[in-house]
């Protein structure tokens, strides 16, 4: 499928993944709409990009932010042919420590946020019949550790919608939908991290097998580029060595 003056909508667009994700969609050719909360990162990136881009402040645990930014995205390009919800957060706690405030905006961000940035782009999609919905999981939704439950259940979440997703949009109106299953990556996720106890037991070090958030950003790039009648439902990707 060619990428080529596609409408593609990033969020948390401003490091890691995100960030990976939009470079490898300019250069293809899309017109890249890179959302966040953070301006001021998004207009470093998107200075370095090629084409028609553009950028929205997004926070995807606001409604009215949400609705703004595609009110906004819609009035300069008319409409959303590629969505990819990659805004998340990953703070993992114990259960006996109680983090509740940290359990809520988890869900709030990961799996409300997901729910909000579609809502905002079905419509257009069922009306076109056409349009791809990306949704970054994690190999957290499948694999299960202490202290990783409240995170692992929000991406257990986006795996399930995904596939429920595919059973309305799909046949019916031609909308794709893509699940990606990260295993650990080179980003900055791991700083939401405030449960000192989780921190301490962790024998995380510099020799850690992780990905690199270009090489998940291969892997989307892979499932958008496939023909219209192909569905790439779920990518698992994790490092050789882990």
């Amino acid at each position: 499928m060619q990428l080529e003056n596609k409408v593609a909508v990033v969020t948390g667009a401003s490091s890691g993944i995100g960030k990976a994700i939009v470079k490898k969609l300019s250069e293809k050719g899309c017109r890249v709409v890179l959302a966040s909360r953070s301006l001021d990162k998004l207009k470093v990136i998107k200075a370095g990009l090629k084409g028609e881009t553009m950028v929205v402040e997004l926070d995807v645990t606001d409604s009215e932010s949400v609705s703004k930014a595609f009110e906004k995205i819609n009035n300069e390009f008319g409409k959303v042919d590629i969505l990819v919800n990659n805004a998340g957060v990953m703070p993992l706690t114990y259960l006996k420590n109680e983090h509740l405030e940290e359990w809520l905006k988890t869900i709030d961000v990961n799996v409300k946020g997901v729910l909000r940035c579609m809502q905002a782009v079905l419509p257009g999609m069922i009306d076109r019949k056409d349009g791809h919905i990306v949704n970054i999981a994690s190999i957290d939704g499948k694999e299960f550790y202490k202290g990783g439950a409240v995170y692992s259940a929000s991406k257990a979440a986006i795996i399930a919608l995904s596939r429920a997703m595919r059973l309305e949009v799909s046949s019916e109106y031609n909308i794709r939908v893509t699940c990606i299953e990260p295993g650990t990556v080179d980003t900055d996720l791991r700083g939401d991290i405030s449960d000192k106890e989780f921190e301490k037991n962790q024998d995380w070090d510099d020799n850690e097998a992780k990905l690199k958030p270009e090489e998940i950003a291969d892997g989307i790039l892979y499932a958008l580029s496939q023909p219209e009648s192909v569905n790439v439902n779920e990518l698992l990707i994790t490092p050789t060595r882990a």
